[in-house]
């Protein structure tokens, strides 16, 4: 199911459904029968814990609010009232951990709340209708590797979530770590955003047929979202990553209106995503914990402080 009361992508019901099925429910806030603010959230059991936390391949949740037109200072008010309604409603929980979309400027609701923040950042593009100004304002190591890899490989739009998951898979294992979620949610997510045309896989091929990188981007009507991406560490320097994302970039241009890199706090991550122009935009990430998580959390530490344990 689609609709229209989010502020990306990962917060419709089909996305959640497709990464933590049966798994995930949301609250809600109606007047007159209007849906008027929302908050999904994902479930998860852990040692007998319960946590409200992001399922995997979920950039951001956070809540909706619908817009209002009325002065700043009602504007506050009306989401307090809005945002204090929707924590109500949550769940008995041991542990919340939610990032909110960049969209979302005020989370003071959630600290009167008992709420913690913590600021992250991401990366985007606000206005993709000057495709030049865009190229204009990348940095010239980009426009650089861009125009080298074209050289080199051919960028193809025809294979599948299977040939994507190979490569994606090597750049795990260049850094000894396994896939940081499965081949099976994947595609079962793949199966989702091809029925709403809400995805292309992007590879770069050379001469002899071997992939050199593969990017998976999702998009709504507001913006498109690097979501995955993966190189072969022995073609790593043939440019065709930036060749790829320059290429999303201008498909992206086609079908909405931003480009959001989602953002690394990896400080060579990060390096690269600037590198093409984009706006760094800070977002939230909210938690909270019950007492009994404050409890274990506090008793582990300690145990760590006593015994070198865990470290």
């Amino acid at each position: 199911m689609k609709i229209k009361e989010v502020n990306c992508i990962f917060q419709q019901p089909w996305w959640l459904e497709s990464v933590a099925p049966n798994a995930w429910d949301a609250v809600e806030v109606k007047r007159n029968g209007d849906l008027i603010a929302r908050m999904p959230y994902a479930i998860t059991r852990k040692n007998g814990l319960k946590l409200l936390t992001m399922p995997k391949l979920t950039q951001t949740l956070g809540p909706w609010l619908t817009l209002s037109t009325a002065k700043y200072a009602k504007q506050l008010g009306q989401q307090k009232d809005l945002m204090t309604s929707l924590i109500s409603q949550l769940p008995h929980y041991d542990y919340f951990c939610q990032n909110f979309h960049y969209s979302v400027t005020n989370w003071l609701p959630f600290y009167w709340k008992g709420f913690h923040q913590t600021s992250y950042y991401t990366y985007c593009l606000d206005r993709l209708d000057d495709l030049e100004k865009v190229w204009s304002e990348s940095q010239e190591n980009i426009r650089t590797d861009i125009r080298k890899a074209r050289k080199q490989v051919t960028v193809r739009t025809d294979l599948g979530v299977d040939d994507f998951l190979c490569v994606n898979a090597l750049t795990f294992k260049r850094q000894g770590k396994p896939l940081p979620y499965s081949s099976k949610l994947v595609q079962r997510l793949d199966t989702a955003c091809l029925e709403y045309q809400a995805r292309k896989i992007f590879f770069a091929e050379d001469i002899q047929g071997r992939i050199h990188a593969a990017i998976y981007i999702v998009w709504d009507e507001n913006s498109a979202y690097y979501l995955m991406g993966g190189a072969d560490p022995e073609l790593r320097n043939s440019g065709a990553t930036s060749l790829l994302m320059w290429e999303a970039i201008q498909f992206a241009a086609t079908v909405t209106k931003k480009f959001d890199f989602e953002g690394s706090m990896i400080e060579s991550v990060e390096r690269f995503f600037r590198a093409f122009g984009a706006r760094q935009i800070p977002y939230f990430q909210v938690t909270d914990m019950s007492r009994r998580m404050k409890l274990l959390k506090t008793g582990k530490e300690m145990l760590r402080f006593l015994t070198g344990f865990g470290q």
